[in-house]
């Protein structure tokens, strides 16, 4: 009798169990996660005095450029700054529509049935030593866009391509041309939302003057230490610009929100993309997240990390014997005869489960509950 009361009871807990999980899993879909269909897009709202405004401040904003963290303040119509690019076109690496179910480093929700439509600016205010996008990201190789010629392709990617937003991959740099190019579509015809795919090391300017243009925020928060982001992003300042840059993004749109359909359309979706040995740092962003942002946050913790760019490759000689306390820039230290060849030997390897599994478990400590996960079942994944 006892032992069916044991049964009875245990497999009454795995249908609560399962009941709850099922409803937990399709919250996200659920009010005041829920827009309505169809969705309007933000700078379709704006008034057409607040658009003037907007492209003034972009031709401002060019002739003495502080509009990413690096702050270099040069006359953009005469020379270049970091980014090296200039003021009146932007060079464009890849224009593309990202097939549904195709492209795992776009988020299901975003690709949905149709696809992203994804523009990939060369250049950036960066310079990953890892950088999984290096041959377009740290050279200016690509073609010359005006920001006219590139608002005419966002609506080709619309009406041809019947893509679900336009996703504007890596535009930290070039955010007045964006906002240029934006509202130029807008007079075409532009109906679907603006995706600004960005590593979190942005401005709050250059946001201040994205606000009301962008619909769908998507920031790579990378790293934590000030260490980790001046030797790996040549940028110390990177993680405090980050914390700051994320805060007002989901000022402006809020947490992500879907229409019935299950595509997002508007608010915030968090990257982190897992770095081997650097999962200290992921459960410290994630923490971060949870009690700075809001535990009703996406996040996407991305775990398709691999040796790219700089990472592994061999060190350039010096014709002298190796210094086997030598540190490499920003204070890692070299301890081997193979870190003393091998650039970045620390992160030259895929990272494990085991640290994947680990940041997971301090987002879910602290609140965090929407996650891009795969689903179950052999459908889209949306």
């Amino acid at each position: 009798m006892h032992t069916l009361a044991r049964h009875t009871s245990s497999r009454l807990g795995r249908r609560i169990a399962t009941v709850v999980e099922s409803r937990r899993r399709h919250l996200h879909l659920a009010p005041p996660f829920l827009i309505d269909d169809p969705y309007i897009p933000r700078y379709q709202l704006l008034s057409s005095v607040a658009a003037a405004r907007k492209r003034s401040a972009a031709y401002a904003h060019l002739r003495e450029c502080n509009l990413c963290p690096r702050l270099c303040g040069v006359n953009r119509y005469e020379r270049t700054g970091v980014c090296l690019i200039g003021a009146e076109t932007v060079k464009v690496g890849e224009v593309e529509k990202n097939p549904a179910q195709t492209d795992s480093s776009t988020e299901p929700c975003l690709q949905g049935h149709h696809g992203s439509g994804s523009v990939f600016f060369s250049g950036c205010n960066l310079r990953c030593v890892f950088c999984q996008n290096h041959d377009i990201a740290h050279q200016r190789s690509g073609f010359d866009f005006t920001p006219e010629e590139l608002g005419e392709w966002y609506v080709k990617l619309q009406d041809v391509g019947s893509v679900h937003n336009i996703n504007l991959v890596t535009p930290e740099h070039v955010v007045p041309q964006v906002v240029l190019s934006i509202l130029h579509a807008r007079d075409l015809g532009l109906r679907v939302p603006i995706v600004y795919n960005t590593s979190a090391y942005d401005s709050l300017d250059s946001l201040d003057l994205l606000d009301g243009l962008v619909d769908i925020y998507l920031p790579d928060f990378k790293v934590w230490d000030k260490s980790t982001s001046k030797r790996l992003l040549k940028a110390d300042d990177y993680a405090s610009t980050a914390k700051e840059s994320i805060r007002k993004m989901h000022d402006q749109v809020g947490d992500l929100c879907f229409t019935p359909d299950g595509i997002a359309k508007k608010g915030l979706l968090v990257r982190h993309l897992v770095m081997p040995g650097k999962e200290d740092e992921g459960q410290k962003i994630m923490r971060w997240l949870g009690s700075n942002i809001s535990r009703d946050l996406f996040v996407n913790i991305m775990e398709q990390y691999h040796p790219d760019a700089h990472v592994g490759k061999p060190r350039r000689s010096t014709g002298k014997r190796p210094d086997f306390n030598m540190t490499e820039p920003g204070g890692g230290l070299v301890s081997d005869l193979t870190a003393a060849t091998i650039r970045y030997e620390d992160i030259n390897r895929s990272v494990s489960q085991r640290e994947i599994s680990t940041v997971r478990r301090a987002a879910e400590s602290i609140g965090l509950w929407r996650f891009c996960d795969p689903v179950a079942h052999d459908g889209f994944n949306i």
